[in-house]
């Protein structure tokens, strides 16, 4: 029951970014349901591998090159999910900052 509600909150944390964040378009709440599911899946597979090739930027940035690395997984989920959408990878890089936040602010309200 916990991963049924953590993923109906994700999924609601998505539908706030594409509400607060011009050119981040998500076509409804199925399109939000998938995305989660695909963004975890990548977020197994694709990250590590993604931050382990990218580790000396990484440390060079003091770790905020970690916000590029996830905003590429969200740009290749989104290549993936029909319905998601976003101008520019400027305007995902925003996205996923404010996933980032939204996230946080939504587990400390649940106590997660």
């Amino acid at each position: 029951m916990e991963t049924l509600t953590s993923w109906i909150l994700r999924s609601l944390v998505i539908l706030a970014t594409a509400y607060l964040v011009p050119g981040f378009i998500v076509s409804g709440f199925t399109g939000a349901l998938v995305l989660v599911l695909v963004l975890s899946l990548f977020n197994i597979l694709i990250k590590p591998l993604l931050f382990l090739l990218t580790l000396p930027i990484n440390i060079l940035t003091l770790g905020l090159f970690t916000f590029i690395i996830n905003a590429i997984v969200l740009q290749i989920a989104m290549k993936v999910v029909p319905g998601v959408e976003s101008d520019s990878f400027t305007t995902t890089l925003i996205a996923s900052i404010v996933m980032s936040v939204l996230s946080m602010v939504v587990g400390g309200l649940v106590g997660r």
